[in-house]
């Protein structure tokens, strides 16, 4: 079966786009489609074909991603930003009327992703080990906690901005009024992990691959690690499971003396995701087979530890006649 792949906000993604790439060369034909805003993105260069489109936030993107998707005879739409997620999510029904999947969780869980007080929240309701997480003002914050230093984020959002260390009073209550719409964590010593995580559309677990942020610039690892965690792998698959997640997302963890706890998720595929493609867990591979029906394994351990990835930019060149095309 021909699968092509639709890629949205493609961006600097280079990396996602030469994996389907790769992937459709290997399991079947197809063609891998790139969208984004930006004429300059530089996945778009390396596409078999792209588009531009609107914002995200314009009421013509559905419209526009449905338009493309038809032209080009779209099977697999992968979106990739944070501020389109849940549209695709609500608007997935669109997609599907026209036999066309899209990698992505319901609206539900989506909000609970994208909202870090609610997965909190959801943590706990189901006993998975989290960071406390509270709004300001909370009055259960210094009674449950009452120590310093506390970590002050935004509520929604993710890639590490603004978050901040209060190591006092004065300083929590100054961060807690710059930071737009914040939740107040308890701060957790340890080693951060990123687990690279897979399900089918039926919310199955295929692959699960941790990750030692060894380096990490702007909420992106660039220098990372695969480690062989059954128990960081054991409790990733069951969050992911009682949550109801679908296709690639990352999971961030803490791990100590004392154990293992969950801080953030994101519902798509993360920066340093190609690690785990080259460790054997080649997500983009498996939704291939998925859409073409093929059969696929589900081993969430089967992947090479150790193995280590180093990050760099590259650069991509245009003419005087491509610039004035954009």
């Amino acid at each position: 079966m021909k699968v092509n792949v639709l890629i949205t906000s493609a961006s600097r993604k280079v990396w996602l786009v030469n994996a389907f790439k790769k992937a459709l060369s290997t399991e079947g034909k197809g063609k891998v489609v790139s969208v984004d805003s930006n004429g300059m993105s530089a996945a778009l260069r390396v596409s078999d074909s792209h588009s531009l489109v609107p914002y995200s936030s314009d009421d013509d993107f559905i419209p526009s991603i449905l338009e493309i998707c038809l032209k080009e005879d779209i099977k697999l739409i992968v979106p990739t930003r944070d501020e389109e997620l849940l549209l695709f999510a609500e608007n997935s029904g669109k997609f599907m009327e026209k036999g066309i999947r899209v990698m992505i969780s319901r609206p539900e869980v989506i909000r609970i992703c994208r909202d870090k007080y609610e997965f909190f929240r959801f943590l706990e309701k189901k006993n998975i080990p989290t960071v406390k997480t509270y709004l300001p003002g909370e009055k259960t914050l210094f009674r449950d906690n009452g120590k310093y230093p506390l970590i002050i984020k935004p509520r929604r959002g993710s890639g590490g901005k603004g978050v901040f260390k209060a190591e006092n009073e004065d300083e929590l209550r100054f961060f807690s009024g710059y930071v737009k719409d914040p939740v107040i964590q308890e701060f957790a010593e340890g080693k951060e992990y990123t687990i690279d995580l897979f399900s089918d559309f039926d919310a199955k677990v295929l692959t699960a691959v941790p990750r030692e942020r060894i380096e990490v610039f702007s909420g992106e690892s660039y220098k990372s690690r695969t480690v062989m965690d059954k128990d960081m792998i054991e409790k990733a698959g069951i969050l992911a499971e009682e949550l109801g997640t679908v296709g690639h997302i990352t999971i961030q963890c803490i791990k100590n003396d004392k154990g293992i706890k969950f801080i953030e998720i994101n519902p798509r595929f993360g920066g340093g995701a190609a690690l785990g493609f080259k460790a054997g867990a080649d997500t983009p591979a498996l939704l291939v087979k998925l859409i073409s029906g093929q059969p696929v394994k589900r081993d969430p351990v089967e992947f090479i530890p150790d193995v280590v990835m180093l990050r760099y930019t590259d650069d991509i060149f245009l003419d005087g006649k491509t610039m004035r095309q954009l």
